[in-house]
């Protein structure tokens, strides 16, 4: 056999070994894919809801349907198999220019009325069915309110919206848009509710008022919120809510002890100052780093260790502060107003925190966010509200269903390389391919 003969045998059976691999590997998500949505349906089965609030909050969700299914196949192209959005257009033959036209066709207080209106109307027959529920499947259920805030990198125009932002989560300083976010934690992570969300503007050049920080928006948010469900007959028990350093603020914190007779419960900072019971003088250096502490356990939180302790602060008065170390984590504390509230309870409700870093990385990353580029603020208001939404559905038809079987990470590189292969009622990917279809043609 000629060298060249040779050659050529080799190059074809290594395409077909490269094209049986694709196969393969095909073949391979797809069942993967098939297996995840079993495991939603039987999950969903084991949850232990009645029946008929299922059906309520699923009709709830329904009804949004209208309204997501003319853009949901171009703001999220890994549900229908692409990478970008104008891949998917162009593969689809849709109009690119559709979401640009939908986004900025309302004002901003009609996009978030959405969003509002949307928190309402999943919480409030959760409420009504846990109310009437016994104490043991209340503590189960419980809300916890989490507040933060994320730079959404933005290179584009300014509109005024676009400034200089710290990012915590890339530890420095970016060009963006920052949004502020409420949202309510249910249980353990059992369900994640988007319930507010504002833009903050960064502050004017020149002569002018500093405009409204995060702290503020934050305040008028749970505000508003708890006034909501008040006029809808709704008498919510006192909020725990819990934020980062960043909104350790004592007038915000009183402001929730003395309006809601809350908790705020933040992550203390190492420049804190605090004179103890037994009249030492320590630093917030002291609390996360120094070991010697009347540590206790409980099985409420296996493999976690705490203090609990009571102090006075110069800027805040008579706190309580929690130190807590945990395997292989770096020792920390977090802090509140004086309360009688147990120290396993504050840090669970703690932990709940890390629900809303979920929460923005798929609102950034698995929903791209970068991928807006609008001229209106109006319409970066219903892109960013649009996605909130998504996320509800995404979260709700994956971590409530999935519920001890998928951890976050799995259920996330799930919903970015498996859904695409799933024919899932839950999702109706077919209807929302057919309500974009129909809009583009």
């Amino acid at each position: 056999m000629s060298p060249a003969t040779r050659g050529a045998q080799q190059h074809t059976k290594a395409r077909r070994r490269r094209y049986r691999t694709a196969h393969e590997r095909l073949a391979r998500d797809c069942r993967q894919a098939q297996h995840a949505a079993e495991a939603l349906q039987q999950a969903l089965d084991d949850l232990g809801l009645p029946a008929d609030l299922v059906t309520e909050i699923e009709g709830r969700l329904r009804s949004q349907h209208k309204l997501l299914g003319k853009i949901v196949g171009v703001m999220c192209p890994p549900l229908f198999g692409c990478r970008t959005n104008s891949e998917l257009c162009r593969v689809r033959g849709w109009d690119k220019n559709l979401p640009s036209r939908l986004l900025g066709a309302l004002p901003k207080r009609s996009w978030l009325k959405r969003l509002r209106r949307l928190g309402l109307e999943v919480l409030l027959p959760l409420w009504r069915h846990t109310a009437s529920a016994s104490a043991a499947t209340r503590s189960r259920w419980q809300w916890t309110w989490v507040a933060d805030d994320s730079v959404f990198k933005k290179y584009g125009e300014q509109l005024g919206l676009v400034g200089t932002w710290w990012s915590g989560q890339e530890h420095r300083v970016l060009s963006g848009i920052d949004g502020v976010l409420l949202v309510v934690v249910i249980g353990e992570g059992k369900l994640v509710v988007p319930v507010d969300f504002a833009i903050r503007r960064p502050d004017p050049q020149g002569p002018g008022g500093p405009c409204r920080d995060k702290l503020h928006w934050v305040q008028s948010m749970l505000d508003g919120r708890v006034a909501a469900f008040r006029r809808r007959g709704v008498e919510l028990p006192p909020p725990m809510v819990v934020a980062d350093s960043w909104f350790s603020d004592s007038k915000l914190m009183r402001h929730v002890a003395a309006i809601h007779d809350g908790t705020l419960l933040v992550e203390g900072k190492s420049t804190y100052v605090f004179a103890l019971a037994d009249g030492r003088q320590v630093k917030g250096e002291d609390l996360q780093h120094q070991r010697e502490w009347p540590w206790r356990d409980s099985p409420q939180i296996p493999g976690v260790r705490y203090v609990r302790l009571r102090a006075t602060s110069p800027t805040y008065g008579t706190v309580t502060v929690i130190i807590v170390e945990e395997p292989g984590k770096e020792q920390f504390y977090v802090m509140c107003l004086d309360t009688a509230i147990s120290g396993p309870r504050l840090i669970r409700a703690w932990k709940r925190r890390s629900w809303i870093e979920y929460c923005f990385r798929t609102l950034k990353h698995l929903l791209a966010t970068g991928a807006c580029q609008v001229h209106s603020e109006e319409a970066y208001y219903g892109h960013l509200v649009l996605r909130l939404m998504g996320c509800l559905v995404l979260f709700y038809t994956s971590r409530v269903i999935c519920k001890g079987r998928m951890t976050m990470e799995e259920i996330i590189f799930s919903l970015k390389h498996y859904w695409r292969f799933v024919d899932s009622e839950a999702l109706e990917l077919k209807a929302l391919s057919q309500g974009v279809g129909e809009k583009a043609a």
